[in-house]
C-alpha cells in the first residue's frame, strides 16, 4: 500500500479567467490525484489534493507553474488530514 498526503494549496497570482481550474483537474486526474478546486472571492484559487506522495509532491510543483496563461505569484500550503474523495472535482 503507497502512502498517502493531503494538502490544501491557496494560489495567488493572475489565476483565474486563464484556465487554471480546469488544468488543475486535467493534472491531477492524469497522476491519480483525488480532491477538489475552486475559484474564491479575492482571486485566488484553492486546491485540495490527497493522493500517492510523490505523485502529490509532484503536482504541488505543477501548481507552482500552472497553465501557461496563468501568473503564480504565490503557494501557501496547508497540511490537512486524509478524508475519503472519490474523484477531483471544480466547484
Amino acid at each position: 500500500m503507497s502512502v498517502q498526503k493531503r494538502i490544501s494549496l491557496l494560489i495567488t497570482g493572475k489565476v483565474q479567467g486563464v484556465g487554471y481550474r480546469y488544468s488543475v483537474k486535467l493534472k491531477a486526474e492524469s497522476m491519480a490525484i483525488r480532491g477538489y478546486v475552486r475559484n474564491q472571492l479575492d482571486g485566488s484559487v484553492f486546491v485540495t489534493v490527497q493522493g500517492e506522495n510523490t505523485a502529490v509532491e509532484n503536482f504541488v510543483k505543477w501548481c507552482y507553474k500552472g497553465p501557461s496563461a496563468a501568473i503564480v505569484r504565490g503557494v501557501e500550503k496547508i497540511p490537512g488530514t486524509i478524508e475519503d474523495f472519490s474523484e477531483f472535482k471544480i466547484l
